[in-house]
Parts: structure tokens; sequence; C-alpha cells
């Protein structure tokens, strides 16, 4: 099948009459506090955890013609997905003709929003003076939607994923609409629990819309539109500045999956980067075909890893516009994993989509070393637990992302946080799990000799223990298991990511990183071990008061440093 080209909203050909630069810097910061507003409302009345405290979701503005005015800093993965979410919702009620004041609608079908279906995303149409000026979005996850286990390693299509809105209106002309509302609660185990965040989703768009039209009357709608205009050109301006300074040429990334989820074998793919002049583009035409297990990433879902990747080197550290992803050209062809076509299975899109986010770097270090940190523990090691309160009967669901060590860079070692597609979020407060949850955190620490070697060395893995309180159900989704993470100009690789299950009987299971609904029954400790980012440039050239410092703060042990930097005397004792 022929390969897609995708691209973003392109340049303007013709130039309106400009506003005055403070305008256009007033409207931008109006429009990113306007998405802090959506974001803060969402929080503070979300009932799961995992919206509350790991923020798992993205929540943005866009103008009339779906072009991203302003995202407020969540979740990064969902950052270029949001407008196909809101161009196929509409597209799904029939189009913009049948919006509404007042409409909102919720939309989950993953080769649209680019996500697992529990990936569910809300959308409502801003009108101004009765025209439509724009859409408020968020999506979140939620935590069970009636798939065949509430988090999945195994499906063989969407269809075992969960429950399929394909576009309806949750409300519409501003009352809700009972039927749809009833028919969300009866397909999900933990139905309070969605109840809660779905409310807390719509308080968040109707937030956000409200927002948005505020900052349309005070300017006016003609205004409004020349400053949007020119914040989108100087966004463009600032990746394309970027990539001006980058040798022209074709660059090749790697990465590996240690398996689909259902077959055995590792599945490798390679992404070629592409600069040209003041632009880059990212081709996964050569990807392996779609799996038939769940490790496929929409397209959606692909072109947000792309512009996740290049908006971290390139932006600035500016709040994203639709602006900044002009320069970025994104090459698929259907029916290969980076672009898979209905019915595949697709629950663990995430995770190719991390390391694709590596292999850009790799692919871009033999350009420019200098500019990309080294691989980072190229995973965000998910676990999910669900079961049933032994006291009150009551369901309940938890879940979370946990942090890697980061890759480093010429002169800066890598930090210890979540993978940089997940960077806004975190996990929860362990005060929480053990609140909510039945288990106790038995440790929660960094890992000595976890990070790779280098001249800057990379960010410290970490070990998670928890203690199984009640009989409980695990999904365990770890990556990189099998291949720890590389390190850049000599540089060595961080230590991989690990899962160790201790049954209460004594027996030791440690090869489950990738599974799904392992029974936990109380007394079982579930190990985490999660990877350190690689190490930048020659071991052996690392300061001898860097390496006393690290040993002195136990991020590294005598043997280590021995056998690492033999140029250190260490002092006795």
């Amino acid at each position: 099948m022929d390969t897609i080209l995708h691209k973003a909203g392109q340049s303007r050909t013709t130039q309106s009459d400009p506003v005055d630069p403070i305008t256009t810097e007033v409207v931008r910061h109006a429009l990113n506090s306007a998405a802090n507003q959506m974001k803060r409302a969402l929080v503070r009345t979300a009932f799961s955890p995992v919206i509350y405290e790991v923020l798992d979701f993205a929540v943005a503005l866009y103008d009339k013609d779906v072009r991203l005015l302003a995202q407020a800093p969540s979740l990064p993965m969902f950052m270029g997905t949001l407008n196909f979410c809101v161009i196929e919702a509409v597209k799904g009620i029939g189009g913009v003709e049948n919006l509404n004041e007042g409409d909102i609608i919720i939309y989950n079908w993953p080769y649209g929003t680019g996500s697992h279906p529990q990936d569910l995303a809300v959308v409502m149409p801003a009108f101004h003076e009765g025209e439509l000026v724009g859409y408020a979005a968020i999506k979140g996850h939620w935590l069970d939607i009636a798939g065949k286990d509430p988090y999945c390693t195994d499906t063989v299509d969407v269809f075992q994923e969960g429950t399929i809105y394909p576009g309806v209106k949750i409300v519409e002309a501003g009352k809700l609409v009972d039927p749809i509302y009833r028919i969300i609660l009866a397909n999900s185990r933990v139905p309070k629990m969605i109840a809660g965040d779905l409310n807390a989703e719509i308080t968040g768009v109707r937030t956000g819309v409200r927002a948005l039209l505020e900052v349309v009357a005070r300017h006016g709608v003609a205004d409004f539109g020349r400053a949007v205009e020119q914040m989108f050109d100087h966004g463009e301006r600032v990746v394309r500045n970027y990539f001006a300074a980058i040798p022209d040429g074709t660059y090749v990334g790697s990465g590996v999956m240690d398996d689909n989820g259902v077959e055995p074998g590792q599945v490798p793919f390679d992404i070629t980067v592409v600069v040209e002049g003041d632009a880059v583009r990212l081709d996964y035409s050569a990807a392996p075909p779609q799996q038939a297990g769940p490790i496929n990433c929409p397209v959606p879902s692909t072109i947000s890893t792309s512009r996740v990747a290049i908006s971290m080197l390139a932006g600035m550290g500016e709040a994203p516009n639709e602006g900044h992803f002009r320069a970025i050209e994104v090459v698929t062809r259907p029916g290969t994993m980076f672009h898979p076509l209905a019915p595949a299975p697709c629950f663990l899109y995430g995770w190719p989509a991390v390391q694709a986010i590596e292999a850009v770097y790799q692919a871009l270090s033999q350009a420019s070393p200098e500019i990309v940190p080294a691989m980072s523990g190229g995973c965000i090691c998910s676990l999910v637990h669900w079961g049933t309160r032994e006291a009150s009967g009551e369901p309940w669901a938890d879940g979370a992302p946990h942090p890697v060590g980061q890759g480093a860079w010429k002169g800066h070692d890598g930090g210890t946080m979540l993978h940089i597609s997940e960077s806004a979020t975190r996990f929860s407060p362990v005060e929480v799990w053990e609140s909510r949850n039945p288990w106790l955190v038995e440790r929660m620490e960094l890992v000595p000799d976890s990070c790779g070697p280098g001249e800057w060395r990379g960010g410290m893995g970490v070990d998670f223990a928890f203690r199984m309180l009640e009989d409980t159900y695990v999904t365990t989704s770890v990556e990189r298991t099998e291949n720890g993470p590389w390190g850049l100009e000599g540089g060595l690789g961080g230590r991989a990511n690990a899962v160790r299950i201790d049954r209460a009987d004594g027996s030791v299971d440690s090869s489950r990183p990738k599974a799904t609904r392992i029974p936990m029954p109380k007394g079982d400790l579930l190990t985490l071990r999660t990877g350190g980012g690689g190490g930048y440039g020659d071991p052996a050239a690392r300061s001898a008061a860097a390496v006393l410092a690290d040993l002195e703060d136990g991020y590294i042990t005598r043997e280590y440093a021995r056998a690492h930097h033999p140029q250190v005397t260490l002092p006795e004792g």
C-alpha cells in the first residue's frame, strides 16, 4: 500500500494586516491561561487518582479550523492527537452543521484518537454571537470501559479492548443525554469512578469554552484571528530556525519491542529522519506489518510521537501551538505497526511510541550528538491493579506509570523522572496509594549502580515493592526488559526494566513483564525495577568530584566506581 504524508496546518500564503506584537503576546498567554483553567477544573473535580494524581490526560483549545491554540502541561503523548479527536468526534455526529451551543461529544474509536479505547475524548464547541470560533477538548484515561480486562496486554482485536463511543453527544444544547450516560455507567466495572471522571471532564471543557470566549470577546473576532496567525507564525519560525542549524542528511534510528503481547519474539523497527533545510521528515514506512498483539500504534499517536520528540528539542521551552508543528512531516504506510487498520488491537499503542521517540533521538545523534540525550529506561512501566474490597464488596481499580532514569546529555547528568512522553505526569503519592488500595508499599528507592556510566552519567532506576493486603489482579505493561538503554559518544547503557513476583508460598516468578490479569493473592509481593538512563561520553573522562559526589550520595558503589572510573582515586573506608 502507498505511503501517506501527514502535515500540520501550513503557513499562510498571504499576510493579513498584523496586530501589534504586544496584543499577540497578551492573546497567547490568555489562551495558555485558559487551558490551565481547564486543567485545574478537571483535577479538582475528578474521582480517580489516575486523573487527579497521575495527570493521565490532556486538555487543549483549538480554533474553528481545529488548529492548536493552547494546551496545559499534562500528558505530552496526547499533545498531537487531540486535533484528530475533535475532527472525528464532530464527524461522528454528522458534521459542524449538527453542532449546537452547549453540545458535548464523547469519542474513543482508537484509529481516530490514536489511543486505546480507555483514553476517551470529550469535545465541546465554542460559539461567539452564534458563530463557531473554536473547541475545547479533553482526552483522559478511564479506568474501565468493559474491555475483557481493565488493562490488557494480550488483546487480538479492538473489540476486546472496551466499549466504543464513535462520536455521540453526551450533552445536547446544555442538557445531559440520559440514555448515553446510563450506557456509559453500565459498561464499567467501576461506574462510580467513571461517573465522577466524566462529570469532571464535562466541567473541564465548559471551563475551557468559557475562558476561550472571554479572550475572543475581549479582543474581537478579527483581532483575535490576526493575533492567532502571528502566534502560529512565530512557533513555526522557532522550529525552523532549530533545524536550519542541523546538517542536512538522512539518519536512521532503531527500536525493538520485547514481543507483541500474544506471540514470542522481538519486534524490531527503524525510523528514518530526513533533515532538509529548515524542515524535518520522520518516515515510519519501513515499520513491520501491523501485529497480532496490541503493540500497534494508530496513526494519530504516531504523528503525536513525532511532534513530541521534535518539540521537546526544538520548541525552546515554549508552550506548543499549531505553528510549532508546521516544519514537521510524517510519513506512514497503512497496514503497519505505526499505521494499523481496524480491527487491529492497539491497547499497548504507547509502548512502541515511547521507543519511537528514542529512535528519533538516536537518528538525530548521528547528525549532532550534542543535541539529544542518550536513551532513557525506554518504557513508562505501567502497573494496573483491580479487585473487590473484602470488607465492602466494592469494586476498585488503580494504575500508574512509573519513573525511569533519563539519558545523559553533553554537559548534564540524566534526570530521574518519567519518560519524555509522560514528562508532565506523575505516580500517586504512597499515602494516596495505601489509603485507597489494599496494598502496602514496602520499598520505593533509587537504585545504586542502575545509571549508565559516562562523562555524564544517566539517571537512576527506581525499585517499587507492593505487598498485597487483599487478593488482587494485576496487569504489568513493561517493555525493554531484554535490551537495556544505549549510551552516546562512548557512554554506556543503564540497567534494563524488570518485574518480579515473590509469592507468599516462597516461589518466585520473574517472567511476567508484560502480562494480563495476574492473580496476586494476599501476601504476594510485586517488585517493579525500572531502568536507568544511558551515559554520555567516555566514563574515564568523568571528573573526580562528580564520581566522589555520586559515591557520597549513594548513587553508585565503590565497585561501580572502580569498574568504570579507574581515573579516580577513592578515599579509604
